[in-house]
């Protein structure tokens, strides 16, 4: 597999060159005093919390602000097309596609990055510029009521017979999230990848493929992983009560919540090199929208502890870091931060180009 790292000098710069709106002399009370005199805003994002937060969002500062659930790709069609027709009704949009918002949306101009004064000693540099809102985490869970503990150790158990047939993830093919992820393995933690195969078998990776993510990768999907379509699908494969196959799975932590109905979900922390992955929300504001003050105040709003606890509750993590997740948070992930991989937006265009090369392995690789 030949995957495709080298960039350009340009596409290197690309989401460190995106401008953030000028804000010179736009502090927060001023924001909010000139959104007073704004049309109201619709919100897009893929969680249907939004749609809450919009409303809390009203309430709060006696505004309008009407948010809409929809799917990555469909916020994408829907920005890109209003903005081609010189005809905004989307204002803010919170998109989970982060090489996608930044090659289609950002890079065209179609859309503008913000950063709030008061939020820059608050969010990590690389979360800035373009500005991530939140951090989704992926993780591997287990079923409570068959394990005492998480049954793997290392990722690197679930290539071997064991776990054959008895994983359950989204298909990765329907998933550019995961492809993604396998990128980002490969770009910035091979070395944690080689290391951890050296901790669990003894003796160090011989592989002929370009890295060892890619062997990784390639022998996960020899062992005919349980390919859902849904989240909710995996979930249910590795959680349900009643489950007769012993299963453990790639989640996101918003299924966790499903433990007070029954389910028996556990978080497999601990887990070498990496418990799970975090994947970035990017906070867009559309450019001409008529509402610019409003659209700002509203994206200061999604980084404040109020704000985002709709989705903190989920596990999801603003990057606002002088809050923690909410002590009712159900899969227990905020004491297991460290242990997660964080993803490098700064390398979101490699993830981009490299998406059909890392489907290419997996899908030649998944032979059931």
């Amino acid at each position: 597999m030949k995957i495709r790292y080298a960039l350009s000098a340009l596409a290197l710069s690309v989401v460190a060159t995106f401008p953030a709106m000028a804000e010179n002399d736009s502090s927060l009370q001023k924001i909010i005093t000139a959104a007073k005199h704004e049309a109201p805003i619709t919100v897009y994002a893929s969680t249907g919390k939004i749609v809450k937060q919009a409303k809390a969002f009203s309430k709060k500062y006696g505004l309008k602000a009407v948010g809409v659930k929809a799917k990555a790709p469909q916020i994408l069609e829907i920005v890109s097309r209003e903005a081609q027709a010189h005809n905004i009704k989307t204002d803010v949009a919170f998109l989970s596609d982060a090489p996608a918002g930044i090659e289609q949306l950002l890079s065209k101009g179609y859309v503008e990055s913000w950063l709030p004064n008061d939020m820059t000693g608050k969010i990590p540099k690389q979360y800035q510029d373009p500005l991530t809102v939140v951090m989704a985490p992926n993780v591997w869970a287990y079923n409570t009521a068959q394990y005492d503990t998480c049954p793997i150790t290392n990722i690197w158990q679930l290539t071997e017979p064991k776990w054959h047939g008895k994983i359950a993830m989204q298909d990765p093919l329907g998933k550019p999230s995961y492809t993604d992820w396998f990128n980002q393995m490969a770009t910035h933690y091979d070395q944690a990848i080689a290391q951890a195969y050296q901790q669990e078998f003894g003796h160090p990776l011989k592989t002929d493929e370009s890295s060892a993510t890619a062997a990784f990768v390639k022998a996960l999907a020899e062992n005919v992983p349980l390919l859902t379509h849904s989240d909710s699908d995996a979930a249910q494969a590795i959680g349900a009560p009643d489950v007769k196959d012993s299963f453990v799975g790639l989640i996101s932590t918003a299924k966790f919540r499903k433990n007070k109905d029954g389910m028996k979900l556990g978080l497999c922390h601990g887990l070498k090199p990496f418990i799970g992955w975090n994947y970035p929300s990017l906070g867009l504001i559309a450019k001409g929208t008529h509402s610019p003050n409003t659209a700002k105040l509203f994206i200061h709003y999604m980084l404040t502890e109020e704000g985002i606890k709709p989705q903190a509750v989920d596990g999801k993590m603003s990057t606002n870091n002088t809050f923690s997740l909410p002590s009712n948070e159900a899969s227990g992930i905020e004491k297991y931060r460290s242990e997660i991989m964080s993803y490098h937006t700064s390398t979101a265009d490699s993830d981009w180009q490299s998406r059909q090369d890392w489907q290419d392995l997996w899908s030649l690789s998944y032979q059931q």
